[in-house]
């Protein structure tokens, strides 16, 4: 591996675990549930899309702006007290760096939200570069982003690990042909990471750092 990419939302943070919340709390407000089939059509993609999927399948008919910005304030809310770093990150970063190879963040969420949270964990300076929702044109489980993150790193996508907690991002890696490594949450378990190299426990995993190390070695 000559770098590494990590998707932000449920495999830094834990920022699956806060949207839930503001999820449930959103659709409780007009009377619904928040279901796995709801959590799976909007997981891993960007905003305007993630809502419309939500509209599609709940029928609600507010606007998709209206949406947004309510889920963006109860999301604030609820993140002053749940908002924390997942298990692993800070120990796989610190490897990164010991290893010297290129790392960032490509994530489906728009940039003022991305460097507002990675911010509050003193995150954004481990990466050379970030990508997000206004960078691509597609959103995941389109390559675009990962194949852009590939040139601005200057290796090529074969050579990249790629960390995703998501369906979606595991497939838009998969399709870039990075050597994707899917660590799923408790929202996206139940997805379908078969075009994995292999899944991941969390960001513990001996293998991953495995990769990292044998990247150092290597230079």
């Amino acid at each position: 591996m000559s770098a590494v990419v990590l998707d932000m939302d449920g495999l830094m943070l834990n920022t699956e675990d806060v949207f839930d919340l503001a999820g449930q709390e959103l659709l409780a407000r007009r009377g619904m549930d928040m279901t796995d089939a709801i959590r799976h059509r909007m997981i891993g993609r960007r905003p305007q899309e993630a809502f419309a999927a939500m509209k599609e399948v709940t029928g609600i008919p507010d606007a998709i702006e209206d949406l947004m910005e309510e889920t963006r304030r109860l999301f604030a809310e609820y993140a002053e007290q749940s908002l924390s770093c997942m298990p692993g990150l800070a120990d796989l970063l610190q490897e990164a760096v010991a290893a010297g190879i290129p790392r960032a963040v490509a994530t489906s969420s728009p940039r003022r939200y991305m460097e507002d949270l990675l911010n509050r964990f003193d995150l954004l300076p481990f990466f050379q570069t970030t990508l997000t929702a206004e960078d691509v044109t597609c959103g995941k489980p389109h390559p675009e982003i990962y194949l852009t993150a590939a040139r601005r790193l200057g290796v090529s996508p074969p050579s990249m690990l790629v960390l995703e907690d998501s369906e979606a991002g595991t497939r838009a890696a998969a399709a870039a042909e990075a050597f994707v490594v899917a660590v799923p949450n408790r929202h996206t378990a139940d997805g379908d990471f078969s075009m994995a190299r292999f899944v991941a426990d969390s960001l513990h995993d001996d293998r991953i750092l495995s990769l990292i190390g044998d990247a150092a070695a290597g230079r």
